[in-house]
């Protein structure tokens, strides 16, 4: 069968390589006789998948031996929206609005103390990155979402504050350099630039917990989860394990350095086009331009359905806007090759050729 260019927001495409040392494991796990979906969550062989990823977790944001724990839990970055205040929010807690996901991360925290958006690109449909960002010195933490996979925008700098700073890193982790020690909580759910679904990473600094007086229910206890070792209940064991085959990749690609060269080749590549192309514009501005999540319209929605229809014949999935949004969305995760995006300009060209001359 062939394989279709996958542009899909989530979930993510994998390198062909760990999909087939996957499927052999979901037969015979290592030689052990047993599936990777029957292996025990406590078992010596699990132990050894679970405490691997971690440490690659650590080592690729450069927080090993730098009191953070790496955690690989349930329930995906919509859980953590919860969690996050859970354990941290003690009195009020501050926010930079920018998409969907920000939004929701306001609404759950203010289950738990008070909310305040100190910056927001609202008013102009989150087309872009607010800027010049003052943070109070009254708040528990700064939350913000680092890329947003709807609207196609990202931070290229992080807010400078005193305060602790929390980050949702869901669609962009692991796929550029950056200081990861300025932030005291990140986290992303799996099936971006991780792995696939089922899991979510958290990485976290010790000395932000156990501040808050609320009793927290175990499972959603960070400090728990720590002592537990991500292993408090059952943990999603297949998904753990293909995220260690992905952190392994990630680390003999040359690590974050050469991801990052690739992703902007990647994303330059694909943004020329839509500047270029007389049927397409580009829905961010272009300072703000997310590296992940390309979001473009067509300049008359009358070339939507047709488009596409022949991106579709070529072989090329996942490229529909998000329902909220409408138009064109060409999600370019870290294992998207360079040839699926020179598919994609060269369909964009056909279809610029093809339409004009009709």
């Amino acid at each position: 069968m062939q394989r279709l260019h996958n542009f899909s927001a989530g979930p993510c495409t994998l390198p062909d390589e760990i999909f087939e040392k996957a499927s052999q494991a979901v037969i015979n796990f290592d030689g052990s006789g047993l599936s990777i979906l029957e292996t025990s969550h406590r078992s010596e062989a699990f132990t050894e998948v679970i405490q691997k990823a971690q440490s690659l977790a650590l080592e690729l944001s450069g927080l090993k031996n730098k009191n953070y724990y790496a955690l690989f839990l349930h329930g995906g970055a919509s859980f953590q929206f919860m969690m996050t205040a859970y354990n941290l929010l003690v009195n009020k807690a501050a926010f930079i609005e920018t998409g969907r996901w920000s939004e929701n991360a306001i609404a759950e925290a203010q289950y738990f103390g008070k909310t305040e958006i100190i910056a927001s690109s609202k008013d102009k449909n989150h087309t872009y990155i607010p800027k010049k960002i003052q943070c109070p010195s009254d708040v528990d933490y700064l939350h913000f979402t680092s890329n947003n996979t709807i609207y196609g925008t990202q931070f290229k700098s992080f807010p400078q504050t005193e305060v602790p700073l929390v980050c949702d890193m869901s669609s962009d982790i692991f796929s550029r350099q950056i200081d990861f020690s300025q932030f005291d909580l990140i986290y992303a759910g799996a099936q971006k630039n991780i792995g696939p679904a089922g899991a979510t990473l958290v990485l976290v600094k010790e000395d932000i917990l156990g501040k808050v007086t609320r009793k927290i229910p175990s499972i959603l206890d960070y400090q728990k989860q720590i002592k537990a070792k991500s292993v408090y209940n059952t943990s999603p064991v297949f998904s753990i394990y293909v995220s260690m085959l992905n952190l392994e990749w990630l680390v003999r690609q040359g690590g974050l350095k050469v991801i990052e060269k690739r992703n902007q080749e990647k994303a330059e590549m694909l943004y020329h086009e839509i500047d270029r192309n007389s049927l397409f514009k580009a829905y961010a501005k272009k300072q703000d331009r997310s590296m992940m999540n390309a979001v473009f319209t067509s300049v008359d929605s009358k070339f939507d359905e047709k488009f596409l229809n022949f991106a579709n014949q070529h072989q090329i999935s996942g490229i529909k806007g998000h329902r909220s949004l409408g138009g064109f969305r060409a999600s370019m995760y870290n294992a998207l090759g360079i040839e699926s995006l020179e598919k994609l300009v060269n369909c964009m060209k056909e279809f610029e050729k093809n339409t004009n001359t009709i």
